[in-house]
């Protein structure tokens, strides 16, 4: 199949776009730069330039697949509506291209949008007054005649090239000479390895038993104290536990996310398609010399 990709120079969709590849799909990546252009092209993918906000190029990359990727976000937390808004805009726009055909467009979402505090699973329905409306415009294009199917993202996707949460928890540590979490550290992020969840992305593409919701999850939830002990002992800094008030000082915007319990299941999804994560546990993996080079 010839599949549109977006978000295909980043972490999660470079490693996506091997995937397909390997497997001999075609893939057209979108990229912004020169420098993405010739990585897709370095990693034998066909180029289309363009962004989320270039929606011609959005709707003319779909209308030419046999289904569509979509992992891109701008991930800016300090004008997070206005990301979503470009979002939701591109997601209507891939979704309007492939209406009223059999081709899938398969969108990103996270876990963290669904409510906090218990084992959360497929059936979940997202939290709506959360900014992100990844999952509403997803909804929204059903009637139309699009196939769309979610893959729901954890915190904390990790592996080679990591530059989300945990490298940035380790980069506080530093600045604070200290690694902290929120109260007794027991709350839980769940988990994945890039390379797990690139290979989820395959067989929902690929495999007829479409569910709406499927959970890129490998560990149901990492207690977020085991975390920020290996960041601590890694770099030699005290590991604290801060109250609640002392949290938004210690972590800033961070705070909300170092707080969250986000238990999530992933057996829904496992029995369905048969994916079995293989690739290293969370703390295993950040145990290494390379996530910690300043």
């Amino acid at each position: 199949m010839k599949i549109f990709v977006t978000g295909a120079t980043g972490f999660i969709g470079s490693a996506i776009v091997r995937e397909l590849i390997e497997a001999r799909h075609k893939v057209v990546g979108l990229a912004r730069s020169d420098a993405g252009a010739e990585s897709l092209a370095a990693a034998g993918a066909e180029v289309r330039r363009g962004s989320l906000e270039d929606l011609e190029s959005l709707r003319s990359g779909a209308a030419a697949a046999d289904g569509v990727i979509h992992t891109a976000f701008i991930h800016d937390f300090s004008n997070y509506p206005a990301a979503a808004e470009i979002d939701r805009r591109a997601i209507e726009t891939l979704g309007a291209a492939l209406a009223g055909s059999e081709r899938l467009l398969i969108v990103t979402s996270v876990t963290a949008l669904l409510a906090p505090g218990h084992l959360a699973t497929e059936e979940d329905a997202p939290n709506s007054g959360s900014p992100r409306k990844s999952e509403e415009a997803a909804l929204a294009i059903r009637p139309r005649g699009a196939r769309v199917s979610l893959v729901r993202l954890p915190p904390t996707v990790h592996g080679d090239g990591d530059h989300g949460f945990v490298p940035m928890l380790i980069d506080l540590a530093r600045k604070k000479g200290a690694s902290a979490y929120v109260g007794d550290g027991s709350n839980r992020w769940p988990a994945v390895h890039r390379l797990d969840v690139a290979h989820l992305y395959r067989l929902v593409l690929e495999n007829s038993a479409m569910a709406e919701s499927n959970h890129g999850v490998a560990e149901e939830g990492v207690p977020f104290q085991e975390i920020a002990s290996v960041i601590g002992r890694r770099l030699n800094v005290p590991i604290v536990s801060k109250t609640a008030d002392e949290a938004v000082k210690h972590f800033g915007w961070l705070a909300h996310f170092a707080a969250i319990d986000n238990p999530t299941s992933s057996e829904r999804t496992r029995e369905l398609l048969g994916w079995q994560p293989k690739q290293p546990g969370l703390i295993h993996d950040i145990d290494r010399s390379s996530y910690f080079a300043a």
